[in-house]
C-alpha cells in the first residue's frame, strides 16, 4: 500500500506518523506539501496532527480549503483510504468528508494526556488486527475535539455502525456520545481524535496504536 501523508503550515506529527507507516508497513510514505494536486498512485493518504494555519478561524478550516483536498476528495471518491487524526480529522469535517464538527473541549481546557478507547467495530481495514469490543490506549493533546452533531445525523451514524472508537474513560472533552472516531460510509476515510500512531513502539510506552497500522498494511 503506497501511503502519502499531507503536510499544512502548522501540522507537527508528519514524523509521528511517518514512523507508524514504516514499522507497519516496512516502507517510506510520501510527504506530500498542501498546494500539490496530484495523489495519483496512492492508496492511503493520512492528515495528521498539529495546528495547520495556526488554528485561524476555525481549526481546520483554512486547510480544509487548500489545494490538495480537492485531491483528497477525488482520492476518497474513486475508494482510497484516508485517515486523519486529531487536526485531521478536524481538517476532514470541514472539508465535508465526515460529517459533525470538533468544538472546544467542555471545560475550555487544552488536554495533553492518555485515554482508553473502545473499538467499536473490527471488519474494517482500520481495525481488523483488533479484538472485538477491546479497549486500547491512545494519547490526546488537542484544544477542539469536542465531537458534536445534530441528533439526526449522530442516529445515523449509530444506525449504520460508522462510529469507529467511543471514549471508555471519562469523556473529558465533552464528545457527544462519547465518540472519538467516526468512518465514512463506504468505511475508506475515519477521523479519531486521540494518536495512536504514539504507541506503535514499546520504546514509545506502549504499542497499542500498531494494531491499527498493521491493518492497514493488510488491507
Amino acid at each position: 500500500m503506497k501511503t502519502g501523508i499531507l503536510i499544512f503550515p502548522g501540522i507537527n506529527r508528519e514524523r509521528d506518523m511517518a514512523i507508524a507507516i514504516r514499522a507497519s508497513f516496512g516502507t517510506e510514505p510520501a510527504m506530500i506539501w498542501h498546494k500539490e494536486t496530484d495523489l495519483t498512485g496512492l492508496d492511503l493518504v493520512i492528515i495528521p496532527g498539529g495546528f495547520s494555519f495556526g488554528d485561524y478561524l476555525r481549526c481546520g478550516a483554512m486547510a480544509a480549503n487548500s489545494p490538495i483536498m480537492a485531491a483528497v476528495k477525488t482520492h476518497a471518491a474513486r475508494g482510497g483510504y484516508v485517515l486523519g487524526v486529531c487536526n485531521g480529522f478536524q481538517i476532514l469535517t470541514e472539508a465535508g468528508l465526515l460529517p459533525g464538527a470538533l468544538l472546544r473541549n467542555a471545560g475550555l481546557r487544552f488536554l495533553s494526556m492518555d485515554t482508553t478507547l473502545t473499538v467499536a467495530r473490527t471488519d474494517t481495514a482500520f481495525t481488523s488486527h483488533y479484538q472485538p469490543g477491546q479497549t486500547i490506549r491512545a494519547p490526546m493533546a488537542h484544544g477542539d475535539g469536542n465531537y458534536t452533531a445534530d441528533p439526526a445525523t449522530l442516529d445515523r451514524l449509530e444506525g449504520e455502525n460508522l462510529i469507529a472508537f467511543r471514549y471508555a474513560d471519562q469523556n473529558r472533552n465533552g464528545s457527544a456520545r462519547h465518540i472519538a472516531g467516526i468512518y465514512s460510509q463506504n468505511l475508506r476515510t475515519l477521523g479519531l481524535m486521540p494518536h495512536p500512531e504514539d504507541l506503535v513502539d514499546p520504546i514509545m510506552g506502549g504499542t497499542d496504536g500498531k494494531p491499527l497500522f498493521d491493518s492497514l498494511a493488510a488491507a
